[in-house]
């Protein structure tokens, strides 16, 4: 018994030590994940985050296009009466916040059920919606990502939304869901770099969690 015991005593590990371990080990990953962003701030972004959430426009009640000339615009209506006109969704991304987007998701579907627009805007609203809430494996926009190369990684953080940018294709997606990425697609977006506007915890987890999914496919 005395000899187990010295034994025990001699091969023993003080706590402290793991823990200074671990915190190195900690350390070197967000070090390496760091790496794989890229902060690039958007003034009119940073602007729109801070606004108090009491001071947050009233819900959205409907959506509307419009043609003028060349441009369309989508022109987004609240309960209050007050509209406002985007060309392109990610100019709404930086006027919504995360109820928002869910809101115009549910009037898309409750518009158009299963079916899909015949107007372009309609329908370029629709797929981008579609595609973030609902990714399903045999849609067109991932089954041909493969063929473009990815251009642009951005994460919209108080919308918990990351917008991809590749040739001839866009896609956004919600950040705690996983979505059909190939391997490649998977490899470029941490080769371009996650572009951010601030450091937030939501970009590293983000980060940790393309890199789980490159590993673990």
């Amino acid at each position: 018994m005395f000899d187990k015991a010295f034994k025990k005593v001699n091969t023993f590990v003080d706590f402290k030590t793991d823990l200074v371990e671990a915190e190195v080990d900690d350390d070197q990953e967000t070090a390496k994940i760091k790496e794989l962003m890229v902060i690039i701030p958007d003034k009119e972004e940073v602007a729109n985050d801070v606004i108090p959430l009491a001071t947050k426009p009233p819900t959205i009640v409907d959506w509307k296009t419009h043609k003028e000339g060349k441009n369309n615009y989508f022109q987004i209506i609240r309960a209050d009466g007050s509209s406002k006109m985007f060309r392109i969704f990610s100019q709404m991304l930086k006027s919504f916040n995360r109820e928002d987007l869910e809101v115009l998701y549910k009037l898309v579907k409750d518009r158009y059920g299963s079916t899909r627009p015949l107007e372009d805007m309609d329908l370029v609203l629709w797929n981008d919606l579609i595609n973030m809430f609902e990714p399903h494996v045999e849609d067109t926009v991932w089954r041909y990502q493969q063929a473009y190369k990815v251009l642009e990684w951005k994460l919209y953080d108080s919308r918990r939304v990351h917008f991809l940018r590749m040739q001839h294709m866009q896609i956004y997606r919600l950040v705690e869901m996983k979505y059909p990425l190939a391997l490649l697609t998977l490899s470029q977006m941490l080769e371009k770099k996650l572009q951010i506007d601030y450091e937030s915890e939501m970009a590293y987890q983000l980060c940790k969690l393309i890199i789980k999914q490159l590993k673990n496919p």
